[in-house]
């Protein structure tokens, strides 16, 4: 991520600037660009949000976004995917989807990419739970680790043939070795 120099910036104010590709979060009142996913984290994003979304979706459990803007307590993150228990999903009165959420979501995950500041993006977890997330993986496709976090309690790192925490309702069963042998498209 690029920490662009601003003057102060309101969150208000940074609301009303057109959005830029990669995305831009607001954290600490400072604008910062995401970097551009490349191929590992873009994979494992979209596998993770398909896995998730037939677990859920039909059954109204859950459902799990990709790169969507959540503003909560002074700050405006784009996680690299933000699950939202049904029941919490800001749904408009015709049913549809708004396009502001303005609070934490439930479960929070991260992938880092090349480059990327990975204590920015684990603070992004550990503010998404002092608010409200009730789950956080930091995912690190370089070394094949996931690093978990829950409300009140010390990170756990996981490997291999851990099986990974979800949200309760969401009956999923993944090892780390399993959700990374999906980047293997080809024997």
């Amino acid at each position: 991520m690029i920490a662009t120099p601003v003057k102060t910036l309101t969150l208000d104010a940074f609301l009303q600037l057109p959005e830029t590709e990669p995305a831009s979060e607001y954290i600490n009142n400072k604008i910062i660009q995401k970097i551009m996913p490349k191929g590992k984290h873009s994979f494992l994003q979209y596998e993770i949000c398909n896995v998730v979304n037939q677990l859920t979706k039909a059954k109204k459990i859950a459902y799990a976004f990709p790169e969507l803007r959540c503003t909560f307590d002074g700050r405006s993150i784009v996680p690299d995917i933000a699950v939202f228990e049904w029941q919490n999903i800001p749904f408009l009165a015709d049913g549809e989807i708004p396009d502001n959420f303005n609070h934490a979501p439930d479960w929070i995950i991260e992938i880092l990419s090349p480059d990327q500041n990975a204590n920015l993006v684990i603070g992004k977890i550990l503010h998404s739970l002092k608010n409200g997330s009730q789950l956080g993986w930091f995912v690190d496709p370089k070394d094949r680790s996931i690093l978990t976090f829950q409300p009140n309690q010390q990170p756990v790192l996981m490997t291999n043939s851990d099986r990974l925490p979800s949200l309760e309702i969401i009956p999923l069963e993944l090892t780390v070795e399993a959700l990374f042998s999906w980047l293997k498209m080809e024997s």
